[in-house]
């Protein structure tokens, strides 16, 4: 039997789980797949319950993970573009069912009350 080491996932699902997960990860990628290509601002202005700090995090995690690429245009002010990798792409299938999975829920709720 192999050996799990501390910060190695012990399954697939918990491997794909630390990549996407997270409070920002899901609605970061969402966004770049149905807008293809954003700035920052833009991206700040889709989360409006992130911080800087934290939206500057996870999107450097998801670029680490090859989920998202960032391109940087060397000009005055700065530009920096994000869009998904092809690897990012893989995930939108996954991504939309959880989306259609989330609305079925929240529509059972609201009918519930």
């Amino acid at each position: 039997m192999k050996k799990i080491l501390p910060n190695e996932p012990s399954c697939p699902v918990d491997y794909a789980f630390k990549r996407i997960g997270g409070k920002y990860k899901g609605r970061l990628l969402w966004y770049l797949h149905t807008k293809n290509i954003m700035r920052y601002g833009e991206l700040r202005k889709a989360l409006s319950d992130v911080t800087p700090k934290m939206l500057t995090q996870a999107l450097r995690e998801l670029e680490d993970d090859n989920l998202v690429f960032r391109k940087v245009y060397h000009e005055v002010p700065p530009k920096v573009e994000y869009s998904l990798t092809e690897v990012g792409k893989e995930l939108m299938p996954f991504i939309e069912y959880l989306k259609q999975w989330g609305e079925k829920q929240i529509e059972r709720e609201h009918k519930q009350m």
